[in-house]
């Protein structure tokens, strides 16, 4: 792992890993991410960007270059909250600390290892001189992924008007390329029922009662989700179930359950809306069957609504921008990468899922920290991945213009 670009990552090395302790150490929920953004900024100022922008949104853009073909990075710089505090049993959520070679924190690998090293990738092209002429380069901290992921890119594409050729996700991968995900959905099954006192429940109609049947029938449609090609297997699972009545002595007036549905290749917000809505059980119960919006303001006070419907999205791996990042991948660190998947969602569902923009995924940390209690990530992975996203953008522009849609 000699190559010319991984020798310059190893040199900011330990610039990055602080970089990105410094930034862990800021709380960013979704929808709270501004004192993160407004740090990034300065710090990419400092480093030599070019230009440095906060949209209306709240997301963080820092261009490189003034080339005609445009390419993106992007990271999201908000984080789910620290969970039960006694399962951080290793370290705290905050401050980030750098110990054994990690550094330790909420965020360090979802999603702010994989920003730590495209702001330090790309500006290290800059003061290399590596730039290719050809490119303009921007760095993307977006927000409030973890609520609605890919809402940011919907305001980006639609409002700052900035479509690239290709986007490169730096969620985590384990340092593997990856070239597509399922789609999800958010979804709602709500069945009514009659109150009446407690003590002569035969006088109304119990909502809870009506939706059992529901609930065992969902059980069985996961079961029968045929798995496809290349994505697998879509899967469809409740997450939350609550009901109403006028008080803990009453029949319940309506039952409500909330679904967590994966969608595979060929499945979409129809087909699916549509399976649920044919369910025996739910004919019988006149249940109603709905897809969730999100209307949650920005920490800028913007409020950008969208249904809470995520495409499944995936690219070929003979397309350039797969074969690019294989090349970069080479370059960069001196062997064969692996090319595959993601299970979780990201900004993809939007960027690929509905503005047919490309994506690639290629990011610092595993998968399994998402989330986790005691998060961590690599120091060894940040300047892999600083030294890829460098090689990649190197490797891009030596491909063909692409046809214009």
């Amino acid at each position: 792992m000699s190559s010319k670009l991984y020798t310059e990552a190893k040199k900011r090395e330990g610039a990055i890993a602080n970089f990105l302790k410094d930034i862990v150490s800021i709380p960013s929920l979704s929808s709270q991410e501004g004192d993160v953004v407004k740090f990034m900024a300065a710090a990419m100022k400092k480093l030599g960007y070019d230009e440095v922008v906060i949209d209306g949104m709240g997301n963080l853009l820092g261009r490189i270059g003034n080339g005609p073909r445009v390419i993106a990075f992007d990271g999201h710089c908000d984080t789910v909250d620290i969970g039960d505090i006694t399962l951080w049993n290793k370290v705290k959520p905050y401050p980030a600390v750098i110990q054994d070679g990690k550094v330790y924190g909420r965020g360090t690998t979802d999603q702010k290892g994989g920003i730590a090293s495209s702001v330090y990738g790309i500006a290290m092209l800059k003061e290399l001189g590596m730039v290719p002429k050809d490119l303009t380069i921007w760095v993307v901290a977006s927000v409030q992924e973890e609520d609605c992921d890919g809402l940011c890119w919907q305001y980006i594409v639609k409002e700052s008007k900035l479509r690239p050729e290709v986007v490169v996700s730096t969620e985590p991968t384990s340092l593997q390329i990856y070239h597509g995900h399922r789609g999800r959905m958010e979804i709602e099954i709500e069945t009514k029922g009659v109150s009446c006192h407690g003590s002569a429940p035969e006088r109304g109609v119990n909502a809870v009662y009506k939706m059992a049947d529901i609930i065992k029938d969902i059980e069985k449609l996961n079961e029968r989700l045929p798995p496809t090609k290349p994505l697998g297997k879509g899967t469809v699972t409740i997450s939350h179930i609550r009901s109403t009545s006028p008080s803990l002595c009453a029949v319940a007036d309506s039952c409500t359950i909330h679904l967590d549905r994966r969608l595979t290749t060929g499945e979409n917000e129809q087909t699916s809306v549509a399976e649920l809505q044919a369910l025996p059980s739910v004919q019988k119960a006149g249940a109603t069957v709905r897809v969730l919006e999100y209307s949650v303001p920005s920490w800028t006070g913007l409020v950008y609504p969208t249904k809470k419907y995520y495409p499944t999205w995936h690219i070929e791996e003979a397309t350039p921008q797969v074969t690019s990042a294989v090349a970069g991948y080479k370059a960069a660190l001196n062997e064969d990468p692996v090319v595959s998947y993601w299970v979780f969602s990201t900004n993809g569902v939007s960027i690929c899922g509905m503005y047919g923009i490309p994506v690639i995924g290629f990011g610092p940390g595993h998968e399994k920290f998402a989330h986790f209690p005691n998060e961590e990530i690599d120091i060894e992975h940040l300047t892999r991945a600083a030294a890829f996203y460098a090689g990649f953008a190197i490797e891009y522009a030596k491909t063909p213009v692409p046809a214009k849609k």
